[in-house]
């Protein structure tokens, strides 16, 4: 039997004490679930990661179930939808200083997730690279923009 993302996240849900619904679209890259709540913000918690936390248990239920199950994005009410523009930003932002300056920008350290989307936002450029860094301390890394090493 295919594993449905959708019910398997309202039931989570729904066991978690929340009211929501929950809207699923397909893509190449996977399922996406968008959540709407009367109260997104306990479930998208602080810089999201309630949210994250959701998504990682959703995505290990449905793995349990069929270890070929597509991989799911979860999202509550388009956060993560403003978030990752800004992050998309934000990397640009970092990009430009590196190719004025030829210097290395850190960024704020960030969970596997938000680094993704830096690292395949800035893949293409033909000048910055980046690279992720581990963080004493934390279990998040920082991503480090540089100016691209000319190939051996």
């Amino acid at each position: 039997m295919p594993v449905d993302p959708k019910a398997t996240l309202e039931t989570l849900l729904r066991h978690l004490g929340f009211e929501a619904t929950v809207d699923e679209s397909r893509s190449d890259e996977g399922v996406h679930l968008d959540v709407k709540t009367d109260d997104p913000g306990r479930l998208i918690g602080r810089q999201g990661e309630t949210l994250a936390d959701l998504q990682y248990i959703t995505n290990r239920l449905l793995f349990q179930q069929d270890p070929a199950a597509p991989k799911v994005t979860l999202d509550v009410g388009g956060y993560r939808a403003q978030a990752r523009e800004a992050l998309i930003k934000k990397a640009r932002e970092a990009a430009e200083k590196v190719r004025r300056w030829g210097d290395v920008v850190e960024l704020e350290p960030m969970n596997a997730y938000d680094r993704r989307i830096v690292h395949n936002a800035l893949r293409d450029d033909p000048v910055v690279e980046t690279h992720s860094v581990e963080v004493d301390g934390t279990d998040k890394k920082a991503i480090l923009l540089r100016p691209r090493r000319p190939a051996a």
